[in-house]
């Protein structure tokens, strides 16, 4: 184990919005380094998503999206004895915004045909609305905490 926690990294603001989330997203979509691409990729999902809402900034609805998806509570696995209890716990901040950007990714590329931006998009306007993939993830992860509530008294 190590002995003390490494220091957060600052994340610089993107250069379009000037928005640390928009960043770290366009850093999560990240593959095999090319960075450029997926710069264009978002601020092609952010124009579609502008082109859809009548103007309403972008950015306000990709937030939106991202906090409706992120989880309040998960389970975690905790050893007592011979047992494995999946105890319910709080997820920390820095955690929900990751997990809300890795499950809407991870939707988005669940869906089929078109290109990825107009994918992305319409997943960010689900997730906007309360609905589509990312959004059942979250419901399930909650239901599975719900579900294990009686395991709450072993907090890690």
């Amino acid at each position: 184990m190590r002995r003390a926690k490494p220091e957060k990294r600052e994340i610089p603001p993107d250069v379009r919005y000037h928005n640390v989330t928009v960043n770290t997203m366009i850093h999560h979509m990240l593959r095999r380094g090319k960075k450029s691409t997926a710069t264009r990729i978002m601020y092609d999902t952010l124009d579609l998503i502008r082109q859809r809402n009548e103007g309403k900034d972008p950015v306000e609805v990709f937030e939106t999206a991202l906090k409706n998806v992120a989880p309040v509570m998960e389970v975690r696995p905790r050893r007592v004895g011979g047992a494995t209890y999946q105890v319910p716990m709080e997820v920390a901040p820095a955690r929900r915004t990751t997990l809300a950007i890795r499950w809407i990714l991870d939707a988005a590329r669940a869906r089929a045909g078109k290109s990825f931006a107009e994918k992305l998009a319409d997943e960010l306007m689900d997730a906007y609305k309360n609905e589509g993939a990312a959004i059942r993830k979250r419901e399930e992860t909650h239901k599975m905490a719900e579900a294990n509530r009686a395991f709450s008294h072993y907090r890690i």
